[in-house]
């Protein structure tokens, strides 16, 4: 497997996080062995956001106990940026004990239009290394065509999974290649909902029970596991450049980074090609609350 192309979502680090979280937040020392171990094997890119609790603080504690081991992280500005961007990167910056930040994203497509004026700024402070990559988190493919066309926007993350799958994206992708934008995508196990059953009594599942029975039976079928299908889906698509993926404890870090065949033929991954979610606000899990 190529953990070049992972990134290394950081959400549970400063959360409980998930919809089939059942071990909680983790403790420094466990999220230690996590980066440790994710280091050790080729993943070097970390995901993070100020929204996401303490998750940079813990970061930080790592980077520091372990200057030979020091990743390039991905953060997000909050929902409601201030005048005081160049303080909120210097303390970025300092929390998370990098030199700079691979990439600071705005973390909805809504922060992103609401301040435009804040581009030059990013621009500026790109200019200074403060920042290497300016972003933007999107879900819907509307936001996807808008933000293509922004020269300004080196990275553009999106949610691709077996659901958000090629049918809902594919088009998209490529146009965005070939404005040679950085595709990182996001919620490639959706969450954990993949792993559901239908009966498990969630509602979303319940929802979802037709394209979810699909994937269950694909995997019975040619005892390619969910997990298996879910990850390879997402790090065999030429458009994407890396894959966000979350853990909660060491043990589902292990199982992602040294999975192994049989994985599915390319008339098997067609199967995932034309899954047709219609309603898709429910593969938004920001909505699944509401």
């Amino acid at each position: 497997m190529d953990s070049n192309k992972i990134v290394l979502g950081t959400v549970q680090f400063g959360l409980e996080y998930g919809i089939n979280n059942n071990s909680g937040k983790p403790s420094q020392e466990q999220v230690n062995e996590i980066l440790t171990y994710a280091f050790d094997s080729g993943i070097h890119f970390l995901d993070s956001a100020e929204a996401y609790g303490n998750a940079h603080e813990v970061i930080g504690n790592f980077h520091r106990s372990n200057p030979e081991k020091v990743f390039n992280v991905i953060t997000k500005l909050p929902h409601v940026i201030d005048d005081s961007l160049e303080s909120k990167i210097d303390l970025y910056i300092d929390q998370l004990a990098v030199s700079q930040l691979h990439a600071l994203l705005f973390h909805s497509f809504d922060t992103y239009k609401e301040n435009q004026f804040f581009i030059e700024k990013l621009k500026h402070f790109k200019d200074l290394g403060k920042i290497k990559h300016i972003g933007v988190s999107i879900y819907t493919n509307d936001q996807f065509k808008e933000v293509i066309e922004d020269i300004n926007v080196d990275i553009i993350q999106l949610p691709f999974n077996l659901f958000d799958n090629i049918y809902q994206r594919g088009d998209l992708l490529k146009l965005a290649k070939s404005k040679n934008k950085i595709i990182h995508t996001r919620s490639a196990f959706l969450q954990g909902l993949f792993f559901l059953s239908t009966d498990s009594g969630n509602k979303i599942a319940e929802s979802l029970s037709e394209p979810l029975n699909a994937i269950h039976n694909l995997s019975k079928q040619t005892g390619v596991s969910i997990q298996n299908i879910a990850l390879d889906y997402c790090l065999k698509q030429k458009n994407i450049d890396s894959v966000l993926i979350g853990v909660d404890n060491i043990e589902q870090l292990k199982l992602n980074l040294n999975y192994s065949g049989p994985f599915l033929n390319e008339s098997e991954k067609s199967i995932i090609d034309t899954i047709i979610i219609n309603n898709v606000d429910l593969l938004n899990p920001s909505l699944w609350n509401q």
